[in-house]
């Protein structure tokens, strides 16, 4: 049964970050701060970290592709951007400490990472014309501090799913 419960909950995260999306823009001190969440790439992440760097990979290049049909209509930036995301976080935990606080920290840089990345590729295309600053003040940050609360109040939960089911997977149990 957990062997479905990764994929499962990669699903129920793909539809939930547009249900979160919902509360943004909100109204802080008489301007517009919008926070984008990026659950499932923090999932991900914790999956490839924790479990398997392959089936992170894969879950990454699908979602990507459906994120690219169904949210924005340029094919390939996600399904580009979430894998490279994956192997980066992947490689500095192999390098660095494979400890929870290690991967959440490395997991929000590379949010900010993949927000800026998109900033830069959407001002490259002319499809917004928001100057760095205001990104920085109105997207990136409000962004980082909602991605961190939901990281701190599940990122154990996902280490945890992610190890039990690579014990599971080792023990023979596939």
């Amino acid at each position: 049964m957990i062997r479905l419960l990764i994929p499962l909950v990669a699903v129920v995260l793909f539809y939930v970050e547009p249900v979160f999306g919902l509360f943004s823009p909100i109204e802080v001190g008489g301007e517009l701060r919008y926070l984008i969440p990026r659950f499932l790439i923090m999932f991900l992440i914790f999956v490839g970290v924790y479990y398997s760097r392959q089936r992170a990979l894969v879950y990454a290049i699908i979602f990507g592709l459906l994120y690219d049909l169904f949210h924005i209509d340029i094919i390939g930036l996600y399904a580009f951007l979430y894998p490279a995301v994956c192997l980066l976080a992947i490689w500095a935990v192999k390098h660095i400490h494979k400890h929870i606080i290690v991967v959440t920290l490395i997991t929000l840089l590379l949010v900010a990472v993949l927000e800026t990345a998109l900033y830069g590729f959407f001002t490259l295309i002319g499809f917004i014309g928001m100057p760095f600053g205001e990104f920085i003040t109105t997207r990136l940050v409000p962004t980082m501090i909602a991605n961190s609360v939901f990281l701190v109040l599940l990122g154990w939960v996902f280490k945890s799913l992610a190890n039990r089911r690579s014990i599971q997977k080792r023990e023979g149990m596939l």
